[in-house]
């Protein structure tokens, strides 16, 4: 049985899976279209292979239909759920990876606009996966979940399973490393002088 739900549906997302779990497969596809860009976007960020990105997300999301039928609602949110899973995959692929050339970073995929546009945006997205590469694993998913995902302190402490100030420390330390590592770009990523 499946109710007729769209993507922009208002039902939370600790209900859908419940109804999800009770044989709803209209709630899946709304959780699917909610969290596979997530899962996607921070396994891309975390790996810089999008092939990768595309595997922890899928495995990710397999793990979501598993654990449907043992939610317990009001213990964690799924996006909170789904951040730790995709992280924890993320970081088992990046320990076996080890010795992997730093080199093989995938191209980002970006809009329409000019030419030039497009390299310079390609040329960004390219320094900043390197830099992103370059920290420590621990680092690297504290700045992506912070800064480029847009979780809290305390979201990302969750995820991580670390104290807020332990967050605070590495999201500190990873933009630093960061800026060090960008430092002497500005001018060949077109920032110009300044």
């Amino acid at each position: 049985m499946s109710m007729p739900y769209d993507a922009s549906s208002q039902i939370p997302d600790e209900a859908l899976l419940v109804l999800y779990a009770n044989g709803d497969h209209g709630a899946a596809r709304v959780l699917t279209l909610r969290f596979t860009p997530l899962a996607l976007r921070v396994a891309a960020r975390m790996l810089g292979d999008a092939a990768e990105a595309e595997d922890v997300a899928q495995e990710a999301m397999l793990r979501l239909w598993r654990v449907a039928p043992e939610w317990r609602q009001g213990e964690a949110r799924v996006s909170t759920w789904l951040y730790r899973v995709v992280s924890n995959l993320c970081t088992d692929r990046l320990r076996r990876r080890r010795g992997v050339g730093l080199d093989e970073i995938a191209e980002p995929e970006d809009g329409v606009p000019g030419v030039v546009e497009r390299l310079i945006e390609t040329d960004r997205a390219a320094a900043l996966q390197g830099a992103l590469n370059a920290l420590p694993e621990r680092q690297r998913q504290a700045v992506v979940l912070r800064h480029l995902e847009g979780l809290t302190n305390p979201e990302i402490a969750q995820v991580m399973q670390i104290g807020v100030e332990a967050v605070e420390s590495l999201t500190a330390r990873g933009k630093r490393a960061l800026t060090g590592l960008l430092a002497g770009k500005r001018e060949a990523l077109g920032y110009g002088h300044g």
